[in-house]
């Protein structure tokens, strides 16, 4: 979104002088220094969106600084280390699943609940839920824990429901989701860099398909410059479709189509080949 020229508010509980429960070293002072060293503006505000006075003074920062809001991207997250993935609902820590849907759910809908009544102030505004997994593949496979399948399945269903509320404000909601995504804590987990990433096929032949945190964001860029975009409202997409319709790349000039390759590939057991979906 820097990269297109846009302001963007860069929004989370991790700063440089505090982290939060997640403990990741990532903040938002680094990300709005990307969204700079990329041409647009980029502006780092504290907030925690589980907080709704918090997240009220956001939404009026904006309003009193730039008089409108144009898009909102609703990810939020930081739930992987509520999960105790081997577990059965019944076995894990209730605190922590229910910690996860205040993480993963709750938040998504204070921020839209403050966030939307600027957006519609003026037609053509687009809300982006961010979530994991498309709507068709969600619905159809168990995602591994009880409560993060809840999660997921919950932010896809909120990008069908603001659609119907957006529509007659002439706006455009979706969710959207990246495929295997090469983020900080996905690289850490298999002991790479961004450089160095391909390393870890000798672990996951089947991260080949992966994709940097960049083609996701290229999707958002896509949709929020696409005057016709109502026609994908309420639909559920992922960075390698849109890829697709709009002809944008990953930074290394390949279009990964993960979900597709999920599909066919990698749940049939099949031998990992990413010939076709890169």
């Amino acid at each position: 979104m820097g990269a297109a020229g846009a302001t963007v508010y860069v929004t989370g509980r991790s700063t440089r002088a505090q982290r939060s429960e997640y403990d990741r070293p990532e903040t938002i002072e680094e990300t709005a220094e990307l969204v700079e060293r990329a041409g647009g503006v980029g502006i780092p505000v504290q907030v925690d969106h589980l907080e709704p006075d918090q997240v009220r003074g956001l939404v009026e920062r904006i309003e009193r600084e730039q008089g409108r809001l144009d898009v909102l991207v609703n990810d939020v997250w930081g739930a992987e280390k509520m999960i105790t993935w081997e577990r059965k609902m019944w076995a894990q820590d209730l605190d922590k699943g229910l910690r996860t849907l205040r993480l993963a759910i709750d938040t998504h809908i204070i921020t839209s609940h403050f966030a939307l009544p600027l957006l519609t102030r003026q037609p053509g505004g687009l809300v982006i839920e961010v979530t994991d997994g498309t709507t068709a593949y969600n619905s159809d496979n168990y995602r591994v824990s009880f409560f993060y399948d809840l999660a997921k399945v919950s932010v896809n269903r909120m990008g069908y429901t603001l659609a119907e509320e957006l529509r007659p404000f002439g706006g455009t909601a979706v969710s959207l989701t990246p495929g295997w995504l090469r983020s900080e804590f996905m690289l850490e987990i298999y002991g790479v860099t961004e450089a160095n990433w391909r390393d870890a096929l000798a672990k996951q032949p089947h991260f080949a398909i992966s994709e940097t945190p960049a083609f996701v964001g290229r999707a958002v860029v896509a949709l929020a410059g696409d005057a016709d975009r109502a026609r994908w409202s309420g639909q559920s997409l992922s960075s390698g479709q849109l890829a697709q319709e709009y002809g944008f790349t990953d930074v290394d000039g390949s279009r990964p189509d993960a979900w597709r390759y999920v599909v066919e590939v990698q749940d049939p057991g099949k031998p990992a080949d990413v010939t076709g979906y890169r």
